[in-house]
C-alpha cells in the first residue's frame, strides 16, 4: 500500500474501505466504523482526521514508535495507518467516556468537522 496514495484518497468511502480491507486485521476495523459513528463520520473521515490529529498531537515516543513499525513492517504504509489507528482510537476512548468531542477543537460541529484540524 502506497502510504502518500492512500491518504490522498480517503474522502472516497471506496478507497477507504480498501484501505481497511488491506490492513486486514477486523477487530481494528470495527473499531474504526464504531469510533466513526459516535462522531458522525464516515471511516474515511475518521481515518483521514486520525491522521491529521497524530501529525499534529503525537509525542515524541508515539512517533519513535511509529517510525518503527514502518520500519520493521512487512508494508510501511499499512503498519504506519495501524499504528496512527489504534493510537486515535485509544485517544477517543479515553475521552469519550466524558463527553463526545472534549478533546476536539470541533466542539460537536457538524457531520466531519472532527476532521479538520
Amino acid at each position: 500500500m502506497q502510504l502518500g496514495a492512500l491518504l490522498s484518497n480517503l474522502d472516497d468511502e471506496t478507497d477507504a474501505g480498501a484501505a481497511l480491507d488491506t490492513i486486514g486485521d477486523l477487530v481494528l476495523y470495527a473499531a474504526v466504523f464504531e469510533m466513526g459513528a459516535r462522531y458522525d463520520e464516515a471511516p474515511g473521515q475518521y481515518i483521514s482526521a486520525a491522521v491529521r490529529r497524530f501529525a499534529s498531537r503525537a509525542s515524541d515516543e508515539d512517533w519513535l514508535g511509529l517510525m518503527a513499525a514502518a520500519e520493521n513492517g512487512d508494508d510501511p504504509g499499512r503498519s504506519v495507518l495501524q499504528q496512527v489507528l489504534r493510537w486515535a482510537l485509544a485517544r477517543d476512548a479515553a475521552e469519550g467516556t466524558a463527553t463526545l468531542h472534549s478533546g476536539c477543537s470541533c466542539k460537536g460541529g457538524p457531520r466531519g468537522a472532527h476532521g479538520h484540524l
